[in-house]
């Protein structure tokens, strides 16, 4: 290790915890949980809690072990997950607890890392999951109305809540049986809706509350976003910022469960990303003004494999700018900035518990000061802790959007950035402040592909070493006949609503019917130059248009209006309409009566004697798509297809059917395939569906080059992707590979390139990192004995770089290093007037061949002073490579 023994004992704690955070966690001995007017009671203990939320089903079992430990590694000590009805009982009585869905399971696996769980039961969701997380055969259910004192709907809400919390309690994973689960949720941001269903609204709640308590689980229940939950039940904030949130009782505790730590995403739209800073800003905030658990909406989004994503129109990318990125892989600077914030808001947990609400001050216009702790006196400038059990932290906000300010607090000056909070565990050294980042940012290998995939300089200058990887030369395909294919077809006066004939078993349904054209008809046309149209008078989400088996337009949008100019022959012409759902409604009131397709009138117009009113006409109906239901996308089925070979002179081609067989990629990253050169449709990897794509395009304007933290966060504030396809990567969980002959089927609606599409591991390419010598020390030397002892002071401890390679890789070369005064950002590093010289030599040694490393900042370190008087960076770009490709395994 480099430096002196300061940094020598910064880096060797730094060892000791990234070993024991691989240790697993043991099983909870029975322990009861309570709450009070300031936080959850655990096992007799006040505590203050930081939540992560992950939602088992949008993430493979394989995913599961590694997803927990890097959310405990992270300072997580709770794992949020809402339970999914329409997953665990699709046909009603018959219920799915496998695979993804094994509830059991991933509760059990967070228990055995020592975290505990806040289950969500709903039943409704919302979750942009596909229904609000509803089964679509509630809405068969014979006099239903959802979420309302209704009878059926509380019979059958009633026996789904009953028959999760009956299963918890058979598997003894409620806390005081030494399970993980310290409190549940009954509904979901009904409060939005309330008022939509008058006095009924009101009774529901009520009903719901008695019902949830009633069921024995032994555990709080919370309500969120609920100002009238009754009794005992919490209600809770779900926000961008809730340090303002108070609870409707003086008895309960203000509990924040959901922290947007970034948005979702809809196709033809931009990516929502929110600052790191702000985010730690909010959090600290919460904590400072008398929060007590807090959780992250999302912590690890994940993916909508197959048709889970609702909307309508939400993408099969979930991954929410979390700190675990969709495919399981730290986001950095997000997920170690947010570390660094749990272990200050820890160092504080001591003082925050001991008493039921701070000492207040005001520091400055646009400055504050909340002080926690017992024992603590303070008389103007003087504090003074007495007794030997005294305990003292303390919060200095900003709230200030442009201007820094200096404060005093008892006697001494601290310098506060715009819009952050310094966090003081002792009440007088800085261990934390929100918009000082010393956290390591990565880069993507995809990030990096999907560059190069749009710049053709960048393409020129590639290095050899790096290449796009096409997934095959070989295509076979088979066309998808248009309309009616199967016997089950029937055919019906009028027009049906498209969720009452699918039951959603197939985004897909086909209406046809017939239309007879005279040769006055054409004449007419002909003498005065009219074009006939075809008037829909709403659609929702999308419809294909088709003239004699040919596509002649399509149009998309909730509910919208469409008029498609058509060309009719003499004769009889078929006009088959495809309407395709993208993603059930998942919010709003009344889901019961949301359906699909289209409203009438239909109308053809232009002919001689008036517009030709198709409404009631005779259409005949066939749900889905003949390869979907052969199951033509499977390994057992995908042979009775008839493939025929795919040449490149055949595309693209509409309504076809693509499928290919390839190797996965050598080694256990996780895997994404781009999709970017296809249109829209749906896609298989050996059986498993990986979700919709689409390579719709968001607009060109609106998205930020440079995203300013400072100021109130939403989700249209920093955002990219302007003018690029919403979605071009799509996640392939190593679980669902094999090493080679793995089958990939997609369908495939407007055309597209099969040939080009590629396939890349994801992993962390690039690593960069930037701190100061007046950044804060390590958090983690405030335990440190010689620390606690007195023996190491504050001003004593220097701070440091920590670098860290995804597992598996290394860092194989330093691309940049300077000590003194750099600029630039990652991967556009440039040296100021003030450079070390043994910068790059002293980085080099300290962390190249390993996998993680650590360098102090300090002149000392550099050997000298490169520039007196002048405040110095250190700045870093390193590349990471897997291990196994430079010939030795990474030194810890």
């Amino acid at each position: 290790m480099v430096g002196t023994r300061r940094s020598w004992l910064q880096c060797l704690a730094l060892a000791l915890t990234l070993q024991l955070s691989v240790i697993a966690g043991e099983f909870f001995k029975p322990f009861n949980v309570s709450y009070d007017h300031r936080a959850l009671i655990i096992d007799g203990k006040r505590r203050m809690l930081n939540s992560a939320g992950i939602h088992y089903p949008r993430a493979t079992p394989e995913m599961w072990p590694d997803l927990i430990a890097k959310s405990k590694e992270g300072g997580a000590d709770v794992i949020q997950t809402y339970t999914f009805w329409n997953g665990h009982e699709p046909v009603r009585g018959q219920y799915n607890f496998e695979g993804r869905y094994n509830l059991v399971k991933f509760v059990k696996l967070v228990g055995s890392r020592g975290l505990y769980l806040h289950l969500r039961i709903g039943p409704y969701v919302c979750a942009e999951w596909n229904f609000g997380g509803f089964p679509v055969w509630l809405r068969d259910v014979p006099g239903i109305v959802f979420r309302t004192d209704n009878a059926p709907f509380k019979d059958e809400m009633q026996r789904y809540v009953k028959k999760i919390v009956d299963l918890m309690r058979e598997e003894m994973l409620f806390s005081w049986q030494g399970g993980p689960i310290i409190m549940l949720q009954i509904e979901n941001e009904y409060g939005n809706m309330e008022s939509s269903y008058g006095q009924k609204g009101k009774d529901y709640v009520k009903w719901a509350a008695k019902m949830a308590t009633g069921l024995g689980a032994g555990v709080p229940w919370v309500m969120c976003k609920q100002v009238d939950a009754p009794g005992d039940v919490i209600d809770s904030c779900n926000e961008y910022y809730c340090d303002g949130y108070k609870p409707n009782s003086y008895k309960k505790p203000t509990l924040w469960t959901e922290n947007w730590d970034g948005w979702y995403t809809e196709w033809g739209g931009t990516w929502p990303h929110r600052p790191a800073e702000d985010l730690a800003f909010a959090v600290a905030r919460f904590f400072e003004r008398g929060g007590s658990f807090q959780n992250y909406y999302m912590f690890f989004g994940g993916t909508n494999f197959g048709r889970t994503a609702g909307g309508p129109n939400y993408i099969t990318s979930y991954d929410y700018d979390a700190p675990i990125d969709e495919y399981g892989l730290l986001r950095q600077p997000k997920w170690g900035h947010l570390k660094d914030l749990h272990d200050a808001i820890k160092l504080c947990e001591p003082a925050l518990v001991a008493v039921d609400s701070p000492q207040y001050m005001k520091l400055g216009p646009k400055q504050e000061a909340h002080l926690y702790g017992t024992n603590v006196h303070s008389e103007g400038q003087t504090l003074t802790l007495s007794g030997k059990k005294s305990t003292c932290s303390a919060f200095l906000a900003n709230i200030d959007e442009h201007n820094a300010a200096a404060v005093t607090f008892f006697g001494q000056v601290y310098t506060l950035p715009p819009w952050s909070v310094s966090i003081l565990p002792d009440c007088r050294n800085t261990a934390f402040n929100t918009a000082k980042v010393g956290a390591q940012t990565s880069i993507k290998t995809t990030e990096f592909s999907s560059l190069l995939s749009t710049n053709v300089s960048v393409l020129r200058q590639l290095p050899s070493q790096v290449e796009v990887t096409y997934i095959s030369k070989t295509w076979l395909t088979v066309k998808e006949p248009i309309g009616a294919w199967g016997e089950d077809n029937f055919t019906v006066q009028g027009i049906l609503e498209h969720l009452n004939v699918t039951k959603d078993r197939s985004d897909y349904l086909w209406y046809m019917t017939r239309i007879y054209v005279s040769d006055d008809e054409i004449s007419f046309w002909d003498e005065n130059s009219v074009e006939p149209a075809l008037t829909i008078h709403s659609m929702r989400d999308l419809v294909r248009i088709f003239i004699n088996g040919k596509l002649i337009g399509s149009a998309a949008g909730h509910w919208v209006r469409v008029d498609q100019p058509v060309q009719l022959k003499q004769g009889y012409n078929d006009l088959v309409l495809l309407s395709e759902t993208i993603g059930l409604q998942n919010y709003g009131a009344f889901l019961e009566k949301d359906g699909a397709g289209f409203k009438c009138p239909i109308k053809l117009t232009g002919f001689r004697n008036g517009d030709i009113d198709l409404s009631n006409s005779l259409w005949t109906y066939q749900v889905g798509l003949k390869g979907e239901f052969m199951k033509i996308y499977t390994i057992d089925e995908n042979e009775t297809a008839g493939w025929t070979d795919l040449t490149l002179d055949a595309i693209p081609s509409t309504f076809s059917w693509y499928k290919t067989y390839f190797d996965a990629p050598v080694g256990t990253e996780p895997v994404a395939l781009n999709l970017e050169s296809m249109g829209k449709g749906q896609a298989w990897v050996n059986g498993h569906h990986i979700g919709r794509y689409w390579t719709l395009v968001a607009p060109k304007d609106g998205c930020q080059e440079i995203c300013d933290y400072r100021g109130t966060y939403n989700s249209d504030k920093c955002t990219t992707g302007c003018g690029k396809p919403t979605q071009i990567w799509y996640h392939v969980p190593r679980s669902w590979l094999q090493t080679s002959n793995n089958l990939l089927v997609l369908f495939e609606e407007t055309g597209g390139n099969p040939f080009q599409i590629s396939i890349q591991s994801h992993s962390t390419d690039t690593i960069c990192a930037q701190v100061s010598e007046s950044h804060h020390p390590p958090l983690r030397m405030w335990s440190h004995p010689d620390f606690v002892n007195g023996k190491i002071s504050a001003s004593e401890l220097i701070p440091e770089m920590n670098l860290q390679c995804d597992d598996g890789y290394t860092i194989s070369s330093i691309e940049f290093a300077s000590y003194g005064t750099p600029g630039g950002s990652c991967q556009k590093f440039f040296r100021g007037n003030c450079h070390s010289p043994n910068s790059l030599s002293v980085v080099s040694q300290a962390c190249q061949g390993r996998n993680s490393c650590c360098v102090g900042i300090s002149n000392a370190v550099f050997g000298g002073d490169p520039c007196h008087g002048t405040v110095k960076t250190l700045v870093v770009e390193a590349k990471c490579v897997p291990s196994s490709t430079i010939g030795f395994s990474a030194v810890e």
